[in-house]
């Protein structure tokens, strides 16, 4: 790969190497590392390819997202959070998120694979995009990998199901908080953006959900803070823990006039 190329590749990533040779493993199929071996008859190391860092992004991948929705619907069932996840992590989600990186255009790949396509196959995009987030982890730690999985994987999927008629269980915390307060005779909150951080194509946007307090006129009663890879989606992720605050002060008790 080319310098231009990498410094590309990882703008559209969010993480720049600090070991440049595990991107460039991460996108090195067998088929190429094969042939570089065949060429090579008198080193007897083993060229690398990106089946390992598969092997350890798809575990990332997998745990991240589970955590994620564990922590996200508390209330869910097993089976909820199950096809959910199975939703997030499949091949059919994880190659538009490979196409929407470009990933096939950096590809190493053997002359067959690159004679048969192999840059718009779906398994070899998913495999690559799958070994660029063990890549990640092994450069820069599990919390690196987790910020990639959750802003390019999991955030904007999640938010395209909350605001469409999916039949995956996926909730719409800003109604639900909106009907809540309503009932009650409650003002509803103000969302507010604090703060938004990254490049253009990949930005971060805090948001603030703010309750009025009803003693004291013009204070927030309590300020819940998310983060998102949308503002809609900071705002849905806020709206949660707002209803959380809320079932906690009524818990035995009517709310707080």
């Amino acid at each position: 790969m080319k310098a231009r190329e990498i410094t590309t590749l990882e703008g559209a990533l969010g993480h720049r190497f600090g070991n440049v040779e595990l991107l460039k493993q991460a996108l090195t199929h067998s088929s190429h590392a094969r042939e570089l071996e065949a060429s090579k008859p008198q080193e007897t190391t083993r060229a690398p390819d990106n089946e390992q860092l598969e092997f350890l992004g798809d575990a990332v991948l997998g745990f991240v997202t589970t955590e994620h929705l564990f922590r996200t619907f508390p209330d869910y069932r097993e089976g909820d959070l199950s096809k959910l996840r199975a939703h997030l992590v499949s091949e059919r989600h994880l190659i538009r998120v490979a196409l929407q990186l470009e990933i096939g255009h950096y590809l190493h790949l053997g002359r067959g694979e690159e004679k048969s396509g192999g840059r718009s196959k779906t398994a070899l995009l998913v495999d690559a995009l799958e070994a660029i987030i063990g890549a990640i982890c092994l450069d820069d730690g599990l919390e690196t990998a987790r910020h990639f999985v959750l802003q390019h994987v999991v955030a904007p999927e999640l938010e395209v199901l909350a605001r469409t008629e999916s039949r995956l269980p996926v909730a719409d915390y800003k109604s639900a908080l909106q009907e809540k307060l309503q009932a009650v005779g409650r003002p509803q909150p103000v969302y507010v953006l604090v703060k938004q951080h990254g490049p253009e194509h990949s930005k971060t946007f805090t948001v603030e959900a703010r309750m009025q307090a009803l003693v004291n006129r013009g204070k927030s009663e309590f300020v819940a803070r998310a983060e998102g890879s949308t503002k809609k989606y900071a705002e849905q992720e806020a709206a949660r823990q707002v209803l959380e605050y809320l079932a906690s002060v009524t818990e035995g008790r009517s709310l707080p006039q």
